[in-house]
């Protein structure tokens, strides 16, 4: 059961290890982008290409989907990223469990944006879990658990892929400690969990009066979406990707100290940011050096929080 782009690692390797795949859940076909167009989850393509059974409920929850489950007879459910939290109907079915691939050291980042949310926060390491699912959000006894360093530029989009990876590979070594003799269940500590909402397109706003640091972090976790946002001359300037100049400033936050071929230096409340990427309302993205020639931007004008 998973659905994005972050699942088709551990859907693999159960095709790889020559496991019986008896079926594929996913979620609905929806319309997406800016035409609107119907897109298929990535989940489903690869189990088409794969000639694998798809099932795509509405919802989990729904007791004609639980009784399709039940007809099939699983032995373990694996879950990644599918979206939606089994119930218990659901989760009694296979004898074996239903076990989870999330990706965050648990109890830390529970939710539905842990690697957002670690970059943010300006974590130096996170990792994987195979985790026992209960009905809980992330809840469940811990199964293994694999640390992964944050680099120091790493941007969600990037650690995305190299989570996936890991969570898929240590998906494999649950299995084969499944096969030789069962796992050793860790109940987690409940007291130390943290927690990582889902994004929403206002937690990309920048604000200046943060520092540098924080701003840097916060470009880093919402790239590729929501992207970062700021205001230039009365219009939307997303922001891609920064670098932190130094701790120490002492301009107004927003205010532009100096333009170069390396990017825009701005002033924060602790800290001068360098922008590097970026796009202007209504312009492609582009690199700071060609968004300083086709703007003419000079050394003291000033990105604004809102207009």
């Amino acid at each position: 059961m998973g659905t994005p782009r972050f699942a088709l690692p551990s859907l693999q390797i159960l095709i790889d290890r020559a496991e019986t795949v008896i079926g594929v859940v996913t979620q609905p076909d929806r319309p997406a982008g800016r035409g609107r167009h119907v897109a298929v989850p990535p989940v489903k393509e690869l189990a088409a290409r794969q000639e694998l059974p798809v099932y795509q409920p509405r919802k989990a929850r729904e007791e004609q989907f639980i009784e399709q489950v039940r007809a099939l007879s699983p032995e373990l459910i694996v879950v990644v990223a599918f979206g939606q939290i089994l119930p218990r109907a659901l989760l009694d079915i296979p004898p074996l469990g239903c076990v989870n691939v999330h990706a965050s050291l648990l109890p830390a980042y529970r939710g539905a944006a842990p690697i957002n949310w670690a970059l943010i926060n300006g974590e130096t390491v996170t990792g994987v879990t195979i985790m026992a699912l209960d009905e809980g959000m992330d809840t469940g006894d811990i199964l293994l658990q694999k640390e992964v360093s944050i680099l120091p530029d790493d941007t969600a989009a990037v650690l995305y892929d190299r989570l996936a990876e890991s969570g898929a590979a240590l998906l494999g070594e649950a299995l084969e400690q499944l096969a030789s003799g069962g796992w050793t269940r860790i109940v987690q500590d409940h007291a130390r969990a943290t927690y990582a909402p889902i994004l929403k397109k206002e937690d990309g706003w920048i604000e200046w009066s943060k520092s540098a640091r924080k701003i840097h972090n916060q470009v880093r976790g919402m790239n590729p979406w929501p992207g970062c946002f700021t205001f230039f001359r009365g219009k939307l300037l997303k922001i891609y990707h920064t670098e932190v100049l130094s701790d120490r400033t002492g301009d107004v936050p927003g205010k532009i100290t100096a333009v170069s071929a390396d990017g825009v230096a701005a002033a924060t409340a602790h800290g001068t940011v360098l922008i590097k990427e970026l796009q202007l309302e209504g312009k492609k993205k582009m690199t700071a050096g060609e968004f300083i020639k086709g703007q003419g931007i000079r050394a003291g004008e000033a990105f604004i929080d809102k207009k």
